[in-house]
């Protein structure tokens, strides 16, 4: 009798795993260079879904991969590859007015990754909202105070924070729901399978 095709059964367990995480990765950065382009231009700080998508990857990947598939990603555009907002890359991207928001980014994703693993998931969505907000609050803080060295801390509070809280919470708020929406799917797939005992 033969057995069914499986990518599984060419690959050994562990490397398979690997290959998984890797595409996962790569699946990471193009969401997150994707999320960059979506933007509404505001200087200094531009407005764009990379800060929800940071968050998401942090959420659904666990910190350690999500943390790492914002690093890659980051390396990619110290590289040169136009991956951030308005397609800008390049080492001077990590010195200029947005750096340390870009530095804060893989602990946001790990923080999230973190608070999820601990039950701040989809299947408590008024505590995923408040952890996501958490994470999205502290990247802005962190942003807000390299941008406070740069511009001085009443210029950085009124053009890098206080223009971003209000998404910051929408954005939280479509976290909170995507995880529920993931959670209750994971719920009903998992009823779906057929028992074992």
């Amino acid at each position: 009798m033969s057995q069914p095709f499986s990518t599984a059964a060419l690959v050994p367990a562990g490397n398979f795993r690997r290959l998984k995480q890797l595409g996962l990765l790569l699946a990471g950065t193009a969401i997150l260079t994707v999320s960059s382009q979506l933007s509404v231009p505001l200087w200094p700080v531009p407005v764009t879904m990379q800060t929800l998508a940071v968050l998401m990857i942090g959420a659904l990947y666990g910190w350690r991969l999500g943390s790492l598939t914002v690093v890659a990603w980051l390396l990619e555009a110290a590289l040169g590859l136009p991956v951030l907002a308005g397609g800008k890359s390049g080492l001077a991207a990590f010195a200029g007015p947005t750096a340390g928001f870009l530095f804060a980014f893989p602990l946001g994703a790990a923080l999230a990754g973190w608070l999820v693993e601990r039950g701040w998931d989809g299947t408590r969505p008024l505590r995923a909202f408040c952890g996501l907000f958490f994470c999205s609050t502290l990247m802005l803080l962190l942003g807000g105070a390299w941008l406070a060295t740069l511009a001085g801390p009443a210029k950085a509070w009124l053009l890098g924070v206080q223009p971003f809280v209000l998404g910051d919470v929408l954005k939280s708020a479509l976290g909170a729901s995507t995880l529920t929406l993931w959670s209750a799917l994971r719920v009903r797939r998992a009823a779906k399978r057929p028992r074992t005992d």
